[in-house]
């Protein structure tokens, strides 16, 4: 394989070789703002170039909210008699992300939505009125 002598030193010398590759590239979370006003809480998600279809949103079986979002990349067979590039650094990773978040008492569960826009993943968390809210109650001793 033939190098250009100034690519690997420019780019070497620049990350100092301490960039993973993609075999040993791990994944990180994505950030996440939280704001709240008086109706709801919103969160947003950061997935830039991630599709709609690729994230889910759900409330687990312990009452959390969950996310994940599966990074997929299309991979191509090239043909190998001609091909038309080769890479000489490859830092893009792909991979999946899962998280879950304990929700607030007062979110309405029956109304969070969500949507992707802009690479922004937007979750809505409507907050239920203040007398639907039931922090405390009687438990039956049996």
């Amino acid at each position: 394989m033939l190098r250009n002598a100034w690519f690997p030193t420019v780019f070497d010398d620049l990350f100092d070789n301490v960039m993973p590759t993609r075999s040993t590239a791990t994944c990180t979370a994505p950030a996440v703002n939280v704001r709240e006003d008086a109706l709801a809480y919103t969160m947003e998600v950061a997935v830039p170039g991630i599709k709609k279809e690729f994230c889910r949103v759900n409330i687990d079986e312990n009452g959390n909210l969950r996310v994940a979002i599966e990074n997929k990349l299309e991979h191509k067979e090239e043909d190998h008699e001609q091909p038309r590039h080769h890479y000489l650094r490859r830092e893009f990773s792909y991979c999946n992300y899962q998280q879950s978040y304990t929700l607030p008492e007062d979110v309405d569960r029956e109304k969070i939505s969500a949507k992707v826009e802009d690479g922004v993943l937007t979750i809505v968390l409507p907050k239920m009125k203040k007398e639907e809210v039931k922090l405390s109650r009687q438990i039956e001793i049996g």
